[in-house]
């Protein structure tokens, strides 16, 4: 079985009981915590997936790490699967985590790539785009700055994407100059 459906199942066994336990908010923030510190420690993020260090180890890591500021529950999710030596792909069940909790909270994730920092009147205009895109009641925004864009914007909603840039408008009018130029010969 895949890392990814295992990862799902995970995530969504974790999800069912923090909803049960009336903590899914406090979990969720965990497995963000958690995926923040894969993200800034290439180490930690290592020594999960490494075959070397044995599962105690790393689940004493773990705890040094969480104890004081995540839940019981994540804590205790953390325990199983450690035992059941699945450390490997915790960062997989935390991104699952997050991608499950965003469609039981119907939260549409959108990425949008500008030049600049937007303000906040422009980010509620571009959430209201991405609601009437999607139909979601929620959005949560992914920002990226790309100065290579010249100008304008990307926004990506699932498999959908608006490109507003100029460096896409330039290639667009470079290569109808060149079509034209090509005809003219002919």
């Amino acid at each position: 079985m895949s890392a990814k459906r295992v990862a799902s199942r995970y995530a969504k066994s974790l999800i069912e009981l923090a909803v049960e336990k009336g903590v899914l908010e406090e979990v969720h923030q965990d497995m963000q915590e958690f995926l923040s510190l894969v993200a800034s420690s290439r180490e930690f993020g290592l020594l999960l997936k490494s075959p070397i260090h044995k599962s105690e180890t790393k689940l004493k890591v773990i705890k040094e790490l969480f104890s004081k500021s995540s839940q019981e529950l994540t804590l205790s999710f953390y325990t199983i699967l450690s035992k059941k030596n699945r450390e490997n792909i915790l960062p997989e069940i935390a991104s699952e985590f997050h991608e499950q909790y965003n469609n039981h909270m119907d939260i549409q994730v959108a990425d949008l790539t500008t030049t600049f920092k937007i303000d906040d009147a422009m980010r509620k205009k571009f959430e209201e785009a991405v609601k009437e895109i999607s139909g979601r009641s929620k959005v949560e925004l992914v920002e990226k700055i790309d100065k290579d864009i010249i100008g304008g914007f990307v926004l990506k909603v699932n498999d959908r994407q608006l490109d507003e840039t100029m460096a896409s408008k330039l290639k667009a009018l470079r290569l109808e100059f060149s079509n034209n130029h090509f005809e003219k010969q002919f």
